[in-house]
């Protein structure tokens, strides 16, 4: 056999390997497609594919086909490949923690907010975390940014950046008001010691804001965080317990008190400083404020007969305490499901949800509820409204029909959402604009 022979045979088996690689290539890649094909169908039918508020954004002309961005999601079905690229699965299931973004070797993720169909108020809110009124800040998830540990990353940058640029000369009893006593507002109390300011956090309701919301046994997802004077913490997955026994630990160690209970009722501006007017009497002037509430601000009420009596909540704190009682729980989302299912084990829980179907839930918490109704565990009534509360009773209205079915009650629990202060924030001065697609500025998703 010749030189020319075995050159020819050589050429033909490395032709040949490189054939098999393209066809298991090309075989991984029509497998891949159709699965996430299939997915984003069943996201569609779901009415979970359209975006509620953040969610990655990919650029074709820059995505590599790495895959790295998949991998590194930590929810569920969000991300896929279809055709080589990543592309959007379910994403209205995106808490926008960034993981993707920073994963992606080429930047071709950005993280959205808002689309032409569904626009998202945002309180304007520059690099540097300022508002368009001088030395007021905004943190967390006000500002567009959910996640625990997005907030607490704000809120250490945002107090930061505040003492580089706020006017100290300013005659005033404060450096800084905190408003808010949440992820972001803790975070932003502990900066500020750590500067040397001399701060107040002003917190409606208790320390933990959201997070003291849940229900105690929720597990809380999160992500390793940078907490000022603490340092590190390296939690992939939490107790709400853990999380706020955490926060409390660090705030006794420092000396920092929160003031509890105490509503921020306006913000004004005088002469060269804010004053900041609470409902629990007290009036505090500061050289600069942070505000770091959440974006559902006071709770959604039903405007309903018998909403104001004592049976009617609007959290779920401890529900291993409520036995042998007739509850409804209203609301479609995560918060409803989770505080339906928790309560069920031990009572009779009626879920109502003014939907034919519920569109925008966890994974988990889809099955979960399924499971519950095929078994009987919770009863649904889909297109369903209250009417009147009593103190006995709850009254039904169904969509297209006149007539009110009445059943026997003993404790309402709604989770209808709330209430952008979007009317606090205006007399503020606070300039608030509907985001419809617009790129989150990378500034606040650092890579690590």
């Amino acid at each position: 056999m010749d030189d020319k022979t075995i050159e020819y045979i050589i050429y033909g088996v490395v032709a040949l390997i490189v054939l098999l690689i393209l066809g298991i290539y090309g075989r991984k890649l029509k497998r891949e497609t159709s699965v996430s094909e299939q997915k984003i169908a069943q996201a569609r039918a779901d009415g979970i594919h359209e975006p509620v508020s953040l969610y990655p954004f990919i650029d074709p002309n820059r995505c590599i086909k790495s895959g790295a961005c998949v991998e590194a999601c930590p929810e569920e079905d969000i991300l896929g490949i279809k055709n080589g690229r990543a592309t959007i699965i379910n994403a209205s299931h995106c808490i926008g923690h960034g993981a993707c973004f920073r994963a992606c070797p080429v930047e071709a993720i950005s993280l959205f907010i808002g689309t032409e169909k569904r626009g998202v108020d945002l309180p304007h809110v520059s690099p540097t975390f300022e508002t368009n009124v001088r030395d007021i800040f905004i943190a967390g998830e006000l500002g567009g940014m959910g996640l625990i540990r997005n907030a607490v990353t704000q809120g250490r940058e945002a107090v930061e950046n505040l003492v580089r640029t706020f006017n100290r000369n300013a005659n005033a009893e404060y450096d800084l008001v905190i408003v808010g006593a949440g992820p972001a507002g803790i975070a932003a109390s502990l900066a500020a010691k750590k500067a040397g300011l001399n701060a107040v956090t002003l917190e409606q309701d208790t320390v933990g804001g959201a997070v003291f919301n849940f229900p105690r046994s929720k597990i809380v997802m999160t992500a390793p965080m940078d907490l000022p004077l603490y340092g590190k913490v390296k939690l992939t997955e939490t107790s709400k317990t853990h999380l706020l026994n955490l926060w409390h630990s660090v705030l006794a160690k420092h000396d920092i008190k929160i003031t509890e209970n105490c509503k921020v009722e306006a913000i004004n501006k005088t002469d060269n400083c804010f004053e900041i007017k609470t409902g629990c009497g007290t009036t505090y002037t500061s050289k600069a404020v942070l505000l770091a509430i959440g974006r559902r601000g006071t709770p959604r009420k039903l405007g309903v007969p018998g909403e104001e009596l004592e049976k009617v909540a609007y959290r779920l704190l401890e529900p291993e305490d409520i036995k042998d009682k007739n509850i409804v729980v209203v609301g479609g989302g995560d918060s409803a499901i989770e505080s339906a299912l928790l309560l069920a084990y031990q009572n009779t829980v009626i879920l109502s949800y003014r939907g034919e179907t519920f569109n925008r839930l966890k994974p988990k918490n889809a099955e979960k509820i399924q499971s519950a109704i095929q078994n009987g565990i919770v009863k649904v009534k889909f297109n369903s409204n209250i009417a009147a509360i009593t103190s006995d009773t709850v009254a039904f209205s169904n969509h297209g029909s006149t007539e009110k079915e009445i059943i026997a009650n003993d404790l309402v629990y709604i989770f209808a959402g709330g209430e952008l202060p979007t009317e606090f924030l205006k007399k503020t001065g606070i300039e608030i604009t509907t985001k419809r697609g617009e790129a989150i500025l990378k500034h606040k998703l650092k890579k690590d």
